[in-house]
């Protein structure tokens, strides 16, 4: 039983890679089409997001083999990396974000903005319920604290939505640099998970709060 589960579990961390990588060319290249910063943006997420997965997939793998849940220095390593691009992002999307709005930039359009979030909400969606299943079901505080981590994802595909469609609806420039601005808080926060973990630092997941939060204790996630 649990071997299939393991199964099951390796699948979800494969996809979450592949999907990722898909959906960052698709969301990068029409954002860098259409002038959208938010789409682009959430386009680079994706890319960072993928070496997190490989970190995970390849934890997984270490679980599977009964090596225990402690990180070890791929993951450790992967984690710092994908620290540094989170803050890199954020910082060129604060810079840029307020220098569309210092020359009251607009897109062309923000409709492909709104169809990729869409898209993502629903995957991550069916991530996170699929996560959370296996991850309940091995008694994994590891698959479980990734199931968490995965809403910061629903988070961004909100943002992008909720500007995208704003923009349609009332032509204001400003929303996409807004949105802009609320992912490169959000890519910060995500840093700052990255290296607290890396560290073996007890932590909540920065997209969970309240009843939602799950903890990620000493090189567990």
């Amino acid at each position: 039983m649990n071997e299939k589960l393991y199964i099951r579990a390796n699948f979800l961390a494969l996809f979450t890679i592949v999907y990722n990588i898909v959906e960052g060319f698709i969301a990068v290249w029409m954002g860098a089409a259409d002038e959208t910063l938010t789409l682009f943006g959430f386009g680079v997420d994706s890319f960072i997001e993928v070496i997190s997965a490989v970190g995970v997939w390849h934890m997984l793998s270490r679980i599977r083999a009964n090596r225990g849940e402690s990180r070890d220095e791929f993951e450790q390593r992967a984690l710092r990396i994908t620290g540094v691009a989170f803050y890199i992002l954020s910082t060129g999307l604060a810079l840029t974000a307020m220098l569309s709005l210092y020359h009251r930039h607009k897109p062309e359009t923000t409709l492909w903005g709104i169809i990729i979030s869409l898209i993502s909400i629903s995957f991550m969606w069916y991530l996170i319920h699929q996560k959370t299943k296996v991850g309940t079901l091995l008694n994994s505080p590891a698959i479980l604290a990734d199931a968490a981590c995965s809403r910061a994802c629903v988070y961004m595909s909100v943002v992008l939505m909720l500007s995208s469609l704003g923009y349609e609806l009332t032509g204001i420039g400003n929303l996409d640099a807004f949105g802009a601005l609320f992912i490169s808080w959000l890519t910060l926060r995500e840093g700052r998970e990255a290296f607290a973990n890396a560290r073996g630092i007890s932590c909540a997941c920065c997209c969970s709060n309240g009843s939602s939060q799950i903890i990620a204790t000493g090189g567990s996630k």
